[in-house]
């Protein structure tokens, strides 16, 4: 019996799950501003991937980078979220560099 899938999807699951959780946070503590960053991060997860010989840690890098990708493209929809009170909503923010040029730019969506 091959149990790679179970618990690749098992993984996946989770990993997305985790997801909900650290897009409300990174929203939360860093604002919205951050998406880039987080975009990047992503990115390079997926491509480190596509090189990775061992099966589980490709899987893994991949699963988690497209977590971050999807989720820097959640993070304007959070703010708008915790702007309406659904979510608390912090003052104190940490910028992050270049944010009034990353203010300029669009904020992604899916």
């Amino acid at each position: 019996m091959n149990t790679f899938g179970f618990f690749v999807g098992l993984i996946t699951l989770l990993i997305i799950g985790f997801g909900f959780f650290w897009v409300i946070r990174g929203e939360k503590y860093l604002g919205y501003l951050w998406w880039p960053y987080f975009m990047a991060a992503g990115t390079l997860l997926v491509a480190i991937s596509l090189f990775l010989a061992n099966d589980w840690a490709s899987v893994l890098m991949g699963i988690l980078g497209g977590s971050l990708i999807w989720g820097s493209t959640e993070f304007k929809e959070q703010a708008v979220r915790a702007e309406l009170g659904w979510f608390p909503f912090n003052q104190k923010k940490i910028r992050p560099p270049f944010a009034d040029v990353i203010g300029k730019w669009k904020a992604p969506r899916l």
